[in-house]
């Protein structure tokens, strides 16, 4: 039996191996209410250490779960109710896998970035029940999210494991069968950065819920701003189909900024396959961030030199451009003045009729470093006289609650309207914000003291954190096709653990064939193994596995994809990578799947 606890309060810091291309973890969701949880489903497989725990045999024997398990013993009592959401890294490209997440009990599944509009709608046509989340924004990595084990073949540091050595973003030489460079130091593999944010509403439409935002190792400013541009963004399209949509966080957000999405962390912008194969999707010069196109150089003199457009510059920014050996180059603004720019060293390799970027916008930092939003939930207070004193309603979005208090009914000398409203309507220490008070029975005819207004509407606010928009119900438990099975059949409040037990003989459906290789399966512990193992999955050597599988081709990236209409190449192949220390790597073009694949040649 597997003894699993789930400690509410774990420090995140003790898992030595958290994963930095798990993408459920850390980054950040547009649509996101800011709760952090640790799914049940990386507990029972991606927690374990590679190779399985380093205890003795029987503790070993006792955490790995089998067939004969009955049962998963909890600590924290209240994730009973945890749904699971199945990370991009389980490679989720096609329908069949989707559904196949779907009879093991997960609810919600991140599809790869990879998949086009019309695949996406496919497989929401296919698997309706199952809620899709998808990438709209930040880094791409080049290989399929699970399937990249470069990183730790040649830096010993596993992208699966929370330590990504970045290879994908190196510079290589391209050369053919034969020794002749193709290419030379250039970062082949390094792809811009994802950008969706005027294609929302295509996504919702194909079946698309929940919209994802890569943020990881970001500042502040840029979560601020990417989340601002792309939660206004969100409220347009909701707008627009008020039948339709609704935001899945309660709430409002009044936003002090306008965001601008050109002028934080970017590498260039792509839609990466949403329509399709297509050109310039990769960033072949430079793997950093280019930031905001801001004009050309139009006149160098001495130490200084102009800019034609209309940008304004400040004292500090942060400029770029492409130099003659096709590398990124960037110097700080010393003084900008009268619209002429004075570098703090001045570039020997700017030259007039360059295009120029601005990777660092002073001004627009500062803006973001102050308070750039305020969120904030409407609420109706509704004042009532009843019997022995008096209560308060607070009507929401989707809530209700009440609270009351005894006081006496003295009739009051003055009129009590304006002092009711205004003490009713003091929540500036709390997340609501009154849009309207209605006074009903008469209570406005009644002495009501400041300090019993106050109790009464902190009792109501308090009510309102507890029972109505705060609390932590909103998860729905979800049933494998044909209903749960064995011997808890029946305990529905349960659903989602128990699921996990009644699947475990289910047949292994939904995986693609060309699967050779247990590393194509992200099966990197001893838990995953076990549980591949009871769907028929053999532990088989990855001797011989690819490192990735891109659907970044290079002979498409550089016009030679004949089935695309590109020339025929000149070159023999097997074409290989090298790195600059001299270690190769071949490319594989399975253009039956269009995909490239990157193999291990020399160490």
């Amino acid at each position: 039996m597997a003894v699993l606890y789930l400690n509410e309060n774990a420090n995140a810091n003790d898992d030595e191996n958290a994963n930095a291309n798990d993408d459920d973890d850390e980054n950040a969701n547009a649509n996101d209410n800011g709760n952090s949880r640790k799914s049940l489903s990386e507990v029972l497989t991606d927690a374990a250490p590679r190779g399985g725990y380093k205890t003795s045999k029987a503790s070993r024997e006792s955490a790995t779960a089998n067939e004969n398990d009955d049962e998963v013993p909890i600590q924290g009592i209240k994730r009973l109710s945890l749904t699971l959401h199945a990370s991009t890294q389980t490679d989720n490209r096609t329908a069949e896998k989707v559904a196949w997440l779907r009879s093991l009990g997960f609810t919600r599944v991140v599809l790869a970035r990879e998949l086009s509009l019309e695949e996406i709608r496919h497989i929401h046509e296919r698997v309706p029940d199952v809620e899709l989340e998808v990438f709209v924004h930040g880094a791409l990595c080049v290989s399929y999210s699970g399937l990249c084990y470069a990183s730790e073949r040649c830096f010993g540091r596993s992208a699966n494991r929370g330590a990504c050595a970045q290879f994908c973003r190196m510079k290589f030489d391209l050369i053919d069968a034969d020794g002749r460079e193709i290419e030379h130091q250039r970062h082949l593999l390094s792809l811009k950065d994802l950008c969706q944010i005027d294609r929302l509403e295509e996504l919702a439409a194909a079946g698309a819920c929940s919209f994802k935002i890569e943020g990881r190792l970001k500042d502040v400013g840029y979560v601020k701003n990417v989340v601002s541009a792309y939660s206004q963004r969100l409220d347009e399209v909701i707008r627009r189909n008020p039948d339709k949509y609704v935001r899945a966080s309660k709430g409002r957000v009044e936003y002090y900024f306008e965001p601008n999405l050109k002028k934080t962390f970017n590498r260039g912008q792509t839609h990466y396959f949403l329509d399709g194969r297509r050109q310039d999707i990769a960033s072949f010069d430079t793997p950093k961030a280019i930031g905001e196109y801001v004009g050309r150089v139009k006149e160098i003199r001495g130490r200084s030199f102009t800019v034609a457009g209309t940008a304004a510059f400040a004292n500090g920014d942060g400029l770029c451009f492409i130099n003659s050996r096709r590398e990124l180059e960037g110097f700080r603004v010393n003084r900008a003045e009268a619209g002429r720019l004075f570098p703090l060293n001045m570039p020997q390799e700017l030259k007039k009729g360059m295009p120029l970027y601005r990777n660092n916008d002073v001004a627009f930092e500062k803006i973001l470093s102050g308070k750039t939003a305020e969120r904030y939930i409407p609420v109706t207070l509704t004042l009532t006289a009843i019997d022995g004193g008096f209560s308060l309603r607070a009507d929401g979005d989707g809530f209700s609650t009440t609270a009351t208090i005894r006081c006496p009914h003295q009739l009051a000398e003055r009129p009590q309207h304006e002092n009711i409203i205004r003490q009713l309507t003091r929540l500036g220490n709390t997340i609501y914000r009154c849009e309207k008070v209605n006074i009903e029975g008469g209570a406005d005819s009644y002495f009501i003291p400041s300090s019993q207004l106050a109790e009464l509407r902190r009792k109501t606010t308090a009510k309102n954190d507890d029972e109505g928009t705060m609390n932590d119900n909103d998860y729905v438990n979800f049933a494998p096709p044909g209903g749960l099975q064995g011997a808890h059949a029946n305990d529905d409040d349960n659903s989602t653990l128990y699921t996990l037990h009644s699947t475990l003989k289910l047949p292994l459906r939904g995986i693609r064939g060309l699967y050779a290789y247990s590393s194509l399966y992200n099966i990197s512990n001893s838990l995953s193994e076990t549980f591949y193992a009871a769907r028929g999955v053999k532990r088989v050597s990855d001797d011989g596995a690819p490192l990735m599988q891109c659907r970044h081709c290079l002979r498409y990236a550089l016009g030679y994809c004949v089935k695309h209409g590109g020339r025929r190449p000149t070159w023999r192949e097997p074409l290989r990578l090298r790195l600059g220390d001299g270690r190769e790597f071949r490319l594989q073009f399975d253009c039956k799947e269009c995909q490239m694949n990157v193999y291990g040649v020399t160490d």
